[in-house]
């Protein structure tokens, strides 16, 4: 069982990232922890495994846990045995085995004889055969990486199993993996991660926002309808809130209207029955009176609402206020784009495939690139788009526009500021005025223009690049997409899902993201081997 107890995480420069955190996870217990990028996800479990002490509160567990973190490059100095922190054991192992049965070597084992076995079975079952205990973390991929410290889980043999992000860079056959260990295992886990697919798989939701943590009582799908229905209330409290508001406000002129008639009719009459001046000044001061109290007593309900208002609407999703304004490519669908026959490429006269590719790509098309990691997905992309060219076979294309949004969102230039970077797609006809009005739709405030481009998330270099397709006006013929979900929280998944799917041109992408592909509607695809 792992219990936080009115945990609180304060970051070194005294900034409050969250507090009040209360959970309780049963043993066997299967949980999906989602939130937006900031909201301290990731900053969670590491509280949960003890690798970040708690700035208030406790974390209380008598079970043994395993933390898989996100690779990062953090492990880059590391050999495969540190990072799966079984060094001392293995070398203890060894030299008991060489004759060195010492005390220290032997408290070292603790006991633990099957610990180079149970490597090299948790090895084999990622895939990951030939890879060696003193091999540098350095010389893996990342999915290779990710791969070492799943394996970690067989090794240590832990009831908590703590994962964050754990299908990132992982290909499709390794997220089958994955997704079998999830639905087989009696560990308890708890789970950060984008990943739609594997979130289905766990039966319970926590929500981790500004709120504080909220509990959902099924799998992700569920989550979904439910945050769905919660939107679609809040609509219509939108709705009733602004009905209500203008209803205030017209009776608010009807009142005033009515007050200064009858003002008009008695300043009329006084004036008829000749009153004197003095009397008449004395009138006109308790009208003026009356008419401000009346605003005063109006403006008040009026306040109250507009800020009612104005509150509801800061609630509203990001996906509610960004909205893809710009001309759709004006090539006829069904127009021949690509057409290649029997194209291979190759390092040092080594084919890259095993049989040569023939295929189309028309106008309008929608096509995903899949293949284990290093199958060169990355390679066709070049290839199609003129970069590279066969080493066998012929490419033919047509004239067409297209942009290349690989996952380091390289287009963007890192030493310009976020307004520098969107007026770098101001073909001249938008005003700087304009251009922050459309900053301000994709959530770049006044606050963030002056930014360095550097500083930005992966979901903030993506809204960005959304941003300088609307202030580019025209849409390019063919968008390419490689990776386009990792490292995006869901909030902006689903900005991204939507954009695409008021795109109206040709789309490749390059992805292991089952349900991103079946969002965005994705017709064909070609496999890599």
């Amino acid at each position: 069982m792992l219990i936080l107890q009115d945990v609180s995480y304060t970051h070194p420069n005294r900034e409050v990232l969250f507090s009040g955190i209360n959970i309780i996870v049963n043993p066997h217990q299967k949980i999906a922890l989602v939130g937006n990028n900031g909201t301290g996800k990731s900053t969670l479990l590491k509280l949960m495994s003890g690798v970040l002490p708690v700035s208030g509160g406790a974390v209380k567990t008598n079970s043994k846990t395993y933390y898989v973190p996100q690779i990062v490059g953090q492990y880059n100095n590391s050999t495969v045995a540190e990072a799966l922190l079984v060094s001392d054991k293995v070398k203890a192992f060894n030299e008991i085995l060489s004759g060195q049965a010492n005390d220290d070597n032997l408290l070292a084992l603790d006991d633990d004889w099957s610990i180079e076995e149970r490597y090299y079975e948790a090895l084999e079952h990622w895939k990951l055969e030939g890879i060696d205990l003193s091999q540098s973390m350095s010389t893996l991929s990342g999915g290779q990486k990710t791969r070492v410290l799943l394996a970690g889980i067989r090794i240590h043999q832990p009831e908590i199993v703590l994962l964050d992000e754990p299908s990132n860079h992982l290909d499709a056959e390794s997220r089958e993996l994955l997704y079998d260990y999830v639905r087989n295992t009696r560990n308890t886990l708890v789970v950060v991660s984008h990943d739609r697919a594997l979130l289905n798989l766990l039966p319970t939701v926590y929500e981790l926002s500004e709120k504080g943590i909220t509990a959902y009582g099924g799998n992700y799908e569920f989550y979904e309808e439910q945050k769905k229905l919660e939107g679609e209330m809040l609509k219509l409290e939108l709705q009733n809130r602004e009905k209500a508001l203008r209803k205030a406000k017209e009776i608010e002129r009807e009142a005033v209207e009515r007050q200064q008639k009858l003002d008009a009719r008695g300043k009329k009459k006084q004036e008829k029955a000749g009153l004197p001046t003095i009397l008449m000044n004395t009138f006109r001061d308790k009208a003026e009176k009356s008419t401000s109290k009346l605003k005063s007593v109006h403006a008040g309900k009026i306040e109250g609402l507009t800020q009612e208002l104005s509150q509801l609407r800061s609630t509203l999703p990001a996906t509610d206020k960004m909205k893809m304004d710009m001309e759709h490519s004006a090539l006829h669908k069904g127009k021949t784009l690509i057409a290649t026959r029997g194209i291979n490429f190759g390092y040092e006269d080594q084919p890259l495939w095993t049989e040569p590719l023939s295929f189309e790509i028309v106008s309008g098309q929608r096509l995903a690139i899949q293949g284990s990691n290093g199958s060169g997905k990355t390679t066709l992309i070049k290839l199609i788009l003129g970069e590279l060219q066969p080493k066998e076979g012929t490419i033919t294309k047509a004239n067409f526009s297209s942009i290349y949004i690989d996952q380091d969102y390289s287009l963007i230039d890192n030493k310009l500021t976020v307004y520098q970077q969107a007026q770098e797609y101001n073909p001249g006809e938008l005003q700087e005025h304009d251009v922050k009005i459309r900053l301000n739709r994709f959530l770049f405030g006044p606050e963030d223009w002056d930014k360095p481009c550097l500083a930005l998330s992966g979901g903030e270099k993506m809204r960005l690049m959304l941003c300088m397709l609307t202030i580019g006006n025209q849409a390019p013929d063919m968008v390419l997409l490689d990776e386009p979900t990792n490292n995006l929280d869901l909030q902006n998944i689903r900005v991204l899902t939507d954009a695409i799917n008021e795109y109206r041109g040709t789309l490749i992408v390059i992805s292991h993201d089952r349900y991103f592909l079946e969002e965005i509607g994705v017709e064909e695809t070609i496999f890599l081997r």
